[in-house]
């Protein structure tokens, strides 16, 4: 059944006459009669029965007046929440993160967010920038990270916006050879042995880098996703590695800039084109670029 005939037949029950009914609808006479013939004929019932020159409601019409009624007042109930949503950024917002960037920006988010009626639910997702379009199948935001060269992950379907950037340094064992200066250059790396993350991910996209200015393929014995193996296997003297600078937390390995290699990852913000829309969403987005502004190269 037809809420707004719904509708019409409260508003009969309540007003008595289809001429009262019309004018409290800014309907014409005939046309509330005719949304009442066709709700009887959904209903399979006959709603209404004449009485004198009126009409009255049958059992079965007084039946579905009650009914009508707690339509109406869910739909009334369902229209004012949505309401205050559009009015001010309260709910849910679903929100991938991958796992360096979630343990950099995560904690001071949720800190920001606190008391503002919005309900982050958070996940890590290890997937490459390419990976965007599919998580947004799933996520209101996507934090992603990409190489600074490489192009961000706009599309027709995706928004996306650079937050910040991270420079991604050398970290080498207390006591290898280059461990004492201020910077290295890529061509004092040539015949190291590299530890480096999967293929398609900003770290190992700076190793590329690093090739490229060295003319030597660099020697990658392990590929780690997770930062903190990889400073373990290096603190050990397994390896030399490139890593993000706000990622290094060991204090067992030495962090150096790399000098004459543009070395860093763009943190980008993605979602779809009308999300930022939603207040919630939008509430979540000026979240991350307060909490990205507070933080240095």
């Amino acid at each position: 059944m037809d809420v707004n005939r719904l509708r019409v037949l409260r508003e009969l029950a309540d007003r008595g006459t289809v001429a009262a009914t019309a004018q409290a609808l800014s309907m014409t006479s005939s046309a509330v009669s005719q949304q009442l013939k066709i709700l009887s004929r959904e209903a399979g019932v006959t709603l209404l029965e004449p009485d004198g020159r009126c009409l009255r409601l049958t059992n079965a019409g007084q039946a579905l007046v009650v009914r009508a009624d707690d339509v109406v007042a869910a739909l009334d109930r369902a229209s004012a929440e949505m309401e205050a949503y559009r009015g001010s950024p309260r709910g849910r917002v679903r929100v991938a993160m991958f796992p360096s960037g979630a343990a950099l920006l995560l904690p001071a988010l949720l800190d920001a967010l606190a008391g503002s009626g919005v309900d982050v639910q958070a996940r890590d997702e290890d997937l490459p920038a390419s990976a965007v379009p599919e998580l947004l199948a799933d996520y209101d935001v996507v934090l992603t990270h990409r190489d600074e060269r490489a192009p961000d992950t706009s599309s027709p379907r995706v928004k996306a916006e650079p937050l910040m950037r991270e420079p991604i340094d050398l970290i080498l064992p207390p006591g290898h050879p280059l461990a004492g200066q201020d910077f290295v250059r890529a061509e004092q790396l040539a015949d190291e042995s590299w530890i480096s993350v999967r293929g398609g991910f900003p770290v190992d996209d700076v190793l590329l880098s690093v090739a490229a200015a060295t003319g030597v393929q660099p020697r990658v014995t392990m590929r780690i996703n997770d930062f903190h193996v990889i400073e373990e296997v290096v603190a050990g003297g397994h390896g030399i590695a490139l890593l993000a600078r706000h990622a290094i937390t060991s204090p067992r390995v030495v962090r150096l800039p790399l000098a004459g290699v543009r070395a860093a990852r763009i943190y980008e913000l993605a979602h779809r084109p009308a999300a930022d829309r939603v207040p919630a969403v939008a509430t979540v987005l000026q979240a991350f670029r307060d909490v990205a502004g507070l933080i240095e190269d």
